[in-house]
């Protein structure tokens, strides 16, 4: 074994440009799959955060366009109906009973945090500016439990909001458009026509622009005052889990408990994942792509080498060289290549992925963002350097399989 290695060794540097240029198409192959998959996944991930601080894991509200029944339906069922221009039944989003819903869902084990909510669209009026978004009428701690809003305010606190009862905590987009601070006043106005004035006394963050753009917080009184409904009117629940991935399993449970709709956090969200999905479809695929372009390189090399190396095989086997020894002096510079290369690559691709988390990066109004995500996950080292040395075992493997099968013989007859 020790010759075998010998061997390998002395191939490997008897011609180092070939080796070299081998080790390369590895090394950038490798390089390129960590840069490209840590960012991708890293961007997947922070969008995927962003998208869970401002939606909860279930959401139960009155589904007023659900399909229902006719009251022909009803009173001949089975039998031929024919209705023209159907209008809609007059209803109301409230849920009904709203808060003794909300206490038995805090009882489930399940469940760590329940938030009643009110929403509204409204105009937003400062001044001379006048911007459309909604409001959303919460009880702040109950709000905190759901999406950390604490650690989200930029100007003020949460507390501030309990204390005032014309308070309104707003976006950061929303109060910036506004050009309005803590301490300032704006005009808000319902589709309805009803007007009230509000006291700014915070500014919260969540990151995303569909969010900081458009909403603001009040209490629960305030938005039922600004609706003219009573105390007990409430549109929405929402709910946090203690483990997010039992929400799909979990909503259909409440829907059918409370007869009301009980959408999960991975139904509304359906559009966006699938896109995380498509876009690690891709990463992944020009990845390996390019690990396979590398591996094809190394076969090519390997190949040449061997057709370059048909006499000292002969030779060799001529000596007493069985035919697993010469297959195993080729696969030894293949995996050499292929951990040296691989080795190199994770560095780049280390190095790559650091530059990419440093540079600078302007998300606008879509995502509140200085920097590129990056994710340094270990687990895409290790399947990093994996792939890499499998493809190169593979790629040597058949040019190794080739060179066995010499028969020196015919080689040194010279055929």
């Amino acid at each position: 074994m020790k010759l075998v290695v010998e061997i390998a060794r002395t191939h490997l540097i008897s011609k180092p440009k070939q080796t070299i240029i081998a080790m390369l198409g590895v090394t950038f192959g490798i390089g390129m799959f960590i840069a490209m998959v840590s960012l991708m996944t890293g961007l997947n991930n922070f969008t995927e955060d962003l998208t869970m601080t401002s939606s909860p894991d279930i959401h139960i509200y009155h589904d007023v366009t659900e399909d229902r029944e006719s009251i022909l339906e009803k009173e001949n069922p089975g039998g031929i109906n024919l209705v023209h221009h159907q209008k809609p039944k007059a209803e109301t989003p409230r849920l009904r009973n709203a808060m003794q819903i909300a206490n038995l869902i805090r009882r489930d084990a399940r469940v760590t945090g329940v938030a009643p909510s009110i929403s509204s669209q409204v105009f937003y009026n400062y001044g001379p500016v006048q911007l459309n978004g909604n409001i959303l009428g919460v009880d702040i701690l109950e709000e905190d439990k759901l999406f950390s809003l604490r650690e989200k305010m930029k100007e003020g606190k949460i507390e501030d909001l309990k204390a005032n009862h014309d308070g309104i905590i707003m976006g950061k987009g929303l109060a910036k458009k506004l050009s309005v601070h803590p301490g300032d006043r704006v005009v808000i106005t319902t589709p309805q026509g009803y007007t009230m004035t509000l006291k700014v006394v915070g500014v919260f963050q969540m990151g995303l622009g569909s969010v900081d753009n458009t909403r603001s917080y009040a209490n629960l009184s305030t938005v039922q005052t600004i609706l003219e409904k009573d105390h007990l009117y409430i549109t929405d629940i929402n709910v946090k889990l203690v483990d997010n991935d039992q929400a799909k399993t979990i909503a259909p449970t409440f829907q059918k408990m409370f007869r009301y709709k009980a959408e999960d956090w991975e139904t509304a969200n359906a559009t966006f994942l699938t896109g995380n999905i498509i876009r690690n479809i891709i990463t992944y695929s020009v990845s390996i792509t390019l690990l396979i372009v590398a591996g094809f390189g190394i076969y090519n090399i390997l190949n040449m080498t061997i057709y370059n190396k048909m006499k000292d095989i002969a030779i060799l086997k001529a000596m007493g060289f069985a035919g697993k020894d010469v297959k195993m002096i080729f696969m030894i510079q293949s995996l050499a290549i292929g951990l040296i290369g691989s080795i190199l690559g994770l560095g780049i691709g280390f190095a790559l992925s650091w530059l990419i988390s440093k540079a600078p990066f302007n998300g606008g109004d879509f995502i509140s963002i200085d920097h590129l995500p990056v994710n340094f996950d270990p687990r895409y080292y290790v399947i990093g350097i994996v792939f890499g040395v499998a493809t190169t075992a593979f790629a040597g493997y058949m040019p190794s399989r080739k060179a066995a099968r010499v028969d020196p013989i015919e080689i040194l007859r010279g055929q």
